[in-house]
């Protein structure tokens, strides 16, 4: 009989462990627009956004890093939020976005835009990036798996990314770590 393989990280290396979740269920189209250098604005358009979620922490006493179902269901929450809506930022400098009950108004210079009020996720940003909805996303997430879980399982998060994929392979990336995460 044969010793069983003892399986050691190197000395010099330190173990760690992440999840990563990047679902059919964390895909919504969305249509949006953003400014760049300063003041050109690209026409309304739209994506079928991807969104993937890393979460890296030490291992609990189950041996996993934080319950998938929950990160699973949390994401599902906030991406249904955003499907099938005009993402709207309401902290551009040059954007002005003013809804009430019926209609959202999207003002850049001389173009203007009409919304129906429920077709809209104004969104506290100061454009609408791949970069910030990935941050948006990500805080959102947080502060629900923060109302969900146990506060050690959310205090022993060591890293927590976000992707937004806005068109097969290109994606904004946020992410937290170590001291920040906490």
């Amino acid at each position: 009989m044969t010793e069983p393989i003892k399986i050691e990280p190197a000395a010099n290396l330190t173990e760690r462990y992440r999840i990563r979740l990047e679902k059919e269920a964390h895909v919504f189209a969305a249509a949006h627009f953003i400014t760049f250098a300063g003041n050109i604005c690209e026409p309304l358009h739209g994506h079928n956004y991807g969104v993937a979620v890393e979460i890296e922490a030490p291992l609990d006493e189950n041996q996993y890093v934080i319950d998938f179902i929950a990160v699973r269901d949390e994401l599902t929450a906030i991406t249904q939020t955003l499907d099938h809506r005009m993402l709207l930022p309401t902290s551009h400098p040059l954007i002005q976005v003013t809804a009430d009950e019926r209609e959202v108004t999207a003002r850049f210079g001389d173009k203007r835009w009409v919304f129906p009020r429920t077709d809209c996720v104004l969104l506290p940003l100061t454009n609408t990036t791949s970069e910030l909805l990935a941050r948006y996303i990500g805080l959102a997430l947080r502060e629900r798996l923060a109302a969900r879980l146990p506060a050690q399982v959310v205090g022993s998060i060591t890293r927590f990314s976000v992707e937004v994929d806005e068109n097969h392979g290109q994606r904004g990336i946020w992410s937290l770590a170590a001291d920040a995460v906490h």
